[in-house]
């Protein structure tokens, strides 16, 4: 595993920040971290890299624990983690030696190599006074991208670009797992970018996790069915009594209730006399998931107070 966190938690005075947080990241996924602000994702990134010091649980990366054996947990690990600080009278190239220097030294061709790859050849001799914000951001991308990573850890990379930086951003994070081989774990606000580029998602609400799967499984998850049938109502009154389905809408959709399969609701009708034209998982959107499940997550909050 790339990432493991495990039990983790963090309190800040009366503030439980992150609330017995378990998390897994495989080699070769593009994994999202998705939560309102305060949800916990800044605090357990910065625990991911040492610089938020857990009160409970065990964070590893690459196999190594990040406090116990520090070095080699983040040797192979690049990061983009909140707003990027740079010596503005300094130019794109200083910048990189400079900061570089802090863990170890750069050679001059891997500075050109990332310069280059992140689009910023041509202009790494200007003052990054006169960068423009998505610039900079391909300069923070370089500076994470000098270690040669395996594992890349950004913290809302496409906070603040126009539509255009947020595409260039997307293709730019696709490339360095497809040509580079890289595992990202992305945090955003961004959920139509999220839903472009993640394998898998997390979603925290107040600290704990509340989700954790594929996006096929966000999309699925409220077990919504897409049924074509002539009599619709007369097979929701079917399946009702037979007790397959919690709820129907709009005359084309029902919720199964577990441990219910669509194969089943198929072959009741049927032997019911009722002909099935269609059966089909419905898929929302990534944020008509999230939306939904904050919503849950609320009510459920102002029940238990």
């Amino acid at each position: 595993m790339m990432i493991e966190l495990g039990g983790v938690c963090k309190r800040f005075g009366r503030r439980q920040a992150v609330d017995g947080l378990d998390l897994s990241v495989p080699a070769g996924e593009i994994f999202g971290l998705l939560g309102h602000n305060g949800a916990g994702k800044s605090t357990a990134i910065g625990m991911m890299l040492g610089q938020v010091w857990p009160d409970a649980g065990q964070v590893r990366l690459l196999g190594h624990d990040v406090f116990s054996d520090r070095y080699r947990a983040l040797e192979k690990v690049g990061a983009i983690f909140e707003t990027p600080a740079f010596y503005d009278y300094l130019s794109g190239w200083r910048n990189l030696e400079i900061l570089s220097s802090f863990s170890a030294p750069t050679p001059r061709q891997r500075i050109y190599e990332v310069i280059e790859w992140v689009g910023l050849k041509g202009r790494e001799h200007h003052l990054v006074r006169t960068y423009s914000h998505g610039m900079r951001t391909r300069l923070a991308l370089a500076q994470a991208l000098l270690p040669n990573p395996s594992l890349l850890i950004l913290d809302e990379p496409g906070d603040g670009l126009d539509p255009e930086g947020i595409h260039e951003m997307r293709h730019t994070i696709l490339r360095l797992r497809r040509e580079l081989g890289l595992t990202l774990l992305l945090s955003s606000h961004l959920l139509s970018e999220v839903e472009q580029l993640c394998t898998r998602i997390a979603v925290l609400h107040q600290g704990r996790k509340v989700f954790e799967g594929s996006l096929k499984e966000a999309r699925e998850h409220g077990g919504w069915w897409r049924l074509r049938t002539p009599d619709f109502n007369r097979a929701v009154a079917v399946l009702r009594e037979a007790g397959f389905i919690h709820d129907a809408r709009d005359g084309e959709a029902v919720r199964l209730a577990p441990p219910a399969t669509s194969d089943q609701v198929v072959r009741h009708l049927v032997n019911a006399g009722i002909a099935v034209c269609e059966i089909a998982p419905e898929e929302r959107s990534l944020e008509n998931f999230y939306l939904a499940l904050m919503h849950r997550e609320r009510a459920a909050g102002a029940k238990a107070d």
